[in-house]
């Protein structure tokens, strides 16, 4: 689905999500990814969906929220790839914009070398920015880049790009035990967030079914660790460990709803259950997309989840 939700995210209230990428078109392949391996890794950056189109499907799914009076804080350009390889972004925000909403765009970071990305995202009022890891290893083995991409070249980058942008920066780093969740990479990240200076910087760790089993989780006492180091050199430092909640908006169509959320977004068995008190229904139609093989049952950390499966996600690929 081109336009999502509103869903409930942990870091912007409640986002509309636009997906303008088509499914998993991405530099990295992390480990930890809740939509799975990328098999689509590239650098070259194309247009995926006409601006038209998105800002016609953006009205489309507002009038869906408001008359289901759910309110929208952002519309967010949250992708199952990632959103900077659209040459159309920038435009993207801007006519998103001209709607009289504010717009936020959640990146991996990769693309932040290349100046015309910088100028898109400029034009953002809200840009998250991932940071795994500053030391070559650890992100080789959490991001798995393209293998292209400088770490030294997308460090420059950011902190060009948070010199000169005038809204809310914020980053997130994602601790995966045993790679990059050591005191060493903490007092390194400290570092490079400290000349970073972002609004906030959270701390998180995989809450959905990682593309590989073995991303554990980093544990209680290291994470710890990683906050109190992190802390004198970080503005707002925060974890963003918990369950996000289960305000996941019905627009009036069960089928397309749970199928456009967990398209990128997979949804918690209890979520589900209460989406589906909240429109009056039953499981019939969740048990009639596991049947056609559109939706997938995983179990993570002791809960079930419901993923959409990208290879049945329709034609995305012209």
């Amino acid at each position: 689905m081109l336009v999502f939700g509103p869903v409930p995210s942990r870091r912007l209230g409640n986002s509309l999500g636009v997906n303008n990428i088509f499914p998993k078109f991405c530099p990295y392949s992390c480990i930890y990814c809740q939509v799975g391996r990328t098999n689509s890794l590239g650098l070259k950056r194309r247009a995926f969906y006409q601006t038209t189109d998105i800002i016609a499907a953006v009205q489309i799914q507002l009038k869906k929220a408001v008359q289901a009076s759910n309110p929208v804080d952002y519309i967010t350009f949250v992708a199952d790839g990632e959103p900077t390889l659209d040459l159309n972004l920038g435009r993207s925000i801007q006519a998103v914009q001209s709607l009289g909403l504010k717009v936020a765009v959640i990146t991996n970071s990769s693309l932040l070398w290349q100046d015309q990305v910088r100028e898109d995202l400029d034009k953002a009022d809200l840009v998250s920015v991932k940071v795994d890891a500053v030391d070559q290893r650890a992100w080789r083995r959490v991001n798995r880049p393209h293998p292209d991409l400088k770490l030294e070249d997308i460090q420059e980058g950011l902190l060009a790009f948070a010199n000169r942008y005038q809204g809310k920066l914020i980053s997130e780093t994602m601790l995966i035990k045993d790679i990059n969740d050591s005191l060493k990479h903490a007092e390194a990240l400290a570092e490079f967030l400290g000349e970073l200076k972002p609004s906030y910087s959270y701390l998180a760790l995989p809450i959905r079914p990682p593309a590989e089993k073995w991303a554990a989780p980093s544990g209680t006492a290291n994470l710890n660790r990683f906050y109190q180091t992190l802390q004198p050199s970080v503005q707002n430092l925060e974890y963003l460990i918990g369950y996000e909640g289960n305000a996941f908006a019905f627009t009036g169509n069960l089928r397309d709803d749970l199928l456009s959320i967990t398209a990128v977004h997979p949804m918690r068995e209890d979520a589900v259950a209460q989406l589906l008190d909240n429109c009056k229904a039953d499981d019939s139609e969740l048990r009639k997309l596991i049947t056609e093989g559109l939706l997938s049952e995983v179990e993570f950390e002791g809960h079930r989840y419901y993923v959409r499966k990208l290879s049945q996600a329709g034609d995305k690929t012209g």
